[in-house]
Order: C-alpha cells, then sequence, then structure tokens
C-alpha cells in the first residue's frame, strides 16, 4: 500500500538491517519450488478495520500456489492469489471473490512482496478477516515469520514468466511496463514526483533477490498525507493507522518522532508494492519493469494486458536436472 487515497500526481541513506540468513546465500536451488517448513501465526491490527487480525502462513504441496482463505466466513471459497482475482485497487491490493462480495482480503501487497522475496512458491494464507495485519507498515514483520517458519525444497520444478513483448499500461501521465530482458530475475526501474517537500523526485533501480529484496525493500513503510487522514476516517477507514505503521507526511514534514528508516524511504516502498502486485502473475517473472508515478491500479492492469496477449509470455521450465537436490 502507499499513499491511501490517491495515486501520485504525475508532474513534472540505507537503513540498519539484519543480516541475511544463510538459506537465502547463492546455494539457495532457485529452479525448485518452495514452501513453508511449517505453519506459524502472527496477530495484528487491520489498518482500516483496526480490528486484531490473526494471520497463519501455512506449508502448501507443489504447484498449490499461493491461496488466501477466511476463516471467519463459513464455506468461504479459496482465492488463488492471481491478478484476475483482484476486485478492487484503490486503497490496497484487495483479493475476492467477484460472486461473493463478503469473501474479499484487502492489504495483501506487503505479505505477497515478502512471499516473492523470499522465494516460496506455494503457501496457504488463513486470516481471520477482511484484511492482512498491518503490522509496521512494511513488509519486515512478513519476512520475520516466513524465516521463523524456514524454507522447504519441493520435488517439483520453478517455472518463470517470461516476457516476450513488451506490454505499457498509462493513465493520467503515470504508466507502468514490462519489457524483455535476458534476466534470471525481475529488474525494477521506478520513479516518483510528489508535491510535497517531503517526498519530491525520487527514482530507483534494482534486480530483485532475496538479498537485495531483504536489504533494499523489506523495511520501508507504507506513506499518506496528513490531508488525506480526515477524509479516510469520515469514510470509515484507517482506524487502525498510527504513526506505528505509516509514514505521514504534512508538507515538507515528516510527522514521524523517528524520522525515515532511509532517505529515500517513499520510492522504495513504491518499489516493495509493485513486487508484491507483481506476484500475482502466479510465477516470479523475468524481465525489466519501469513505473513512472504507478500503484496498484497500474501495476494490475498491467498483468492484466499481458496475459491477454498470449504472445507476450511464456513459462519457462529451469534449464537444470529436475530431481531434488541432496540434503
Amino acid at each position: 500500500m502507499d499513499s491511501l487515497l490517491m495515486e501520485p500526481l504525475p508532474r513534472s541513506a540505507s537503513p540498519e538491517l539484519a543480516p541475511v540468513p544463510a538459506l537465502f546465500g547463492t546455494k539457495m536451488p532457485a529452479f525448485f519450488q518452495h514452501t513453508l517448513g511449517k505453519a506459524i501465526t502472527g496477530v495484528g491490527v487491520g489498518l482500516h478495520t483496526g480490528a486484531r487480525i490473526q494471520l497463519t502462513l501455512a506449508p502448501a504441496p507443489a504447484h498449490h500456489g499461493i491461496v488466501f482463505q477466511r476463516t471467519d466466513l463459513p464455506n468461504a471459497a479459496a482465492l488463488p492469489a492471481r491478478y484476475n482475482n483482484i476486485i478492487d485497487t484503490r486503497l490496497s491490493t484487495v483479493l475476492g471473490e467477484a460472486t461473493n462480495p463478503t469473501n474479499r482480503i484487502a492489504t495483501i501487497e506487503h505479505l505477497m512482496a515478502a512471499l516473492q522475496g523470499c522465494g516460496i512458491d506455494n503457501a496457504l494464507i488463513q486470516v481471520d478477516g477482511p484484511e492482512i495485519p498491518v503490522f509496521d507498515g512494511s513488509a519486515a514483520d512478513f519476512v520475520f515469520l516466513i524465516d521463523c517458519a524456514g524454507r522447504q525444497t519441493q520435488d517439483a520444478p520453478r517455472q518463470y514468466l517470461e516476457v516476450l513483448r513488451p506490454v505499457r499500461v498509462e493513465q493520467n501521465g503515470a504508466y507502468a511496463e514490462l519489457r524483455p530482458a535476458p534476466v534470471k530475475n525481475l529488474h525494477l526501474s521506478f520513479d516518483i514526483d510528489f508535491p510535497e517537500c517531503a517526498i519530491g523526485k525520487q527514482a530507483y533501480a534494482l534486480e530483485v533477490t532475496p538479498t537485495t529484496f531483504r536489504q533494499e525493500l523489506a523495511r520501508n513503510r507504507t506513506f499518506t498525507l496528513r490531508q488525506e487522514i480526515e477524509a479516510l476516517h469520515k469514510a470509515g477507514l484507517a482506524r487502525g493507522g498510527s504513526l506505528d505503521n505509516a509514514i505521514v507526511v504534512d508538507g515538507n514534514q515528516i510527522l514521524n518522532p523517528a524520522g525515515l528508516r532511509c532517505p529515500d524511504e517513499f520510492i522504495r516502498h513504491k518499489m516493495m508494492d509493485a513486487v508484491g502486485d507483481l506476484y500475482l502473475a502466479g510465477n516470479p517473472i523475468r524481465a525489466r519493469f519501469y513505473g513512472h508515478c504507478s500503484g496498484h491500479g497500474l501495476n494490475n492492469q498491467l498483468l492484466r494486458s499481458l496475459f491477454a496477449n498470449p504472445a507476450a509470455w511464456r513459462l519457462v521450465p529451469p534449464k537444470v536436472a529436475t530431481s531434488r537436490p541432496a540434503a
């Protein structure tokens, strides 16, 4: 999630981090699917409802994908985390059942980013409310839960989505684009331009790997503008929002007492959001992504445009032996 009410208006120091565990190093067998080593549960506050929400990340078999399940709704259908199951992108990325408006789960993007960044292909995400806990407004707590659960290599090759033709979507001067590239991972180039002096113009580029995600993106928090908060409250939203889980900007000031975690935390958070939104392709993407003032809506439109053209993509099996490596 990013600025809570609107996309950025198009107009003309690194954080202190925990060391990367060895399991995310260069020996990670990236050509096999992975799930969680065990189920793990966390409890937090929903950003918009303000309610206490319990989240459980559970292992799932190979080829299962990432699937969400509401545990508080009797007989609620499971919700595969796919771009075509996204029903709203105005305030966050919202997964839902088109024929049952009650069966929806909001603010999935930070968790999806953590699953992608940590190399989890298959998981069952159980949640007892209509949104994912916001925790501190970043992906860091989700990465922590995944680390605690561990990762399990599975007896199935991982498939990557390779972009074959450029795909671009635009709206009000903002755009999102995927281009073919001879790369092994997703490469992101992003820029934003806000009128608020505390944000202003920022740009960042990154190859997304387990190490770079953890070190460069995971700890960067969502943000909002002070003038947006009253409108959100009047709409019955942001009841769980606070300076503990969001950066609040007022002109040239950051209202959070501890300030920013890094000078360009805003653009890094936008990139982290894009990682989560793009993982709704169902497979890790091999391509270059370019975003200018883009947000959840354009990111989702981009995937819909990509999959609407079968000539623009293909699933690539690994070019290695497909038997599981010895422990």
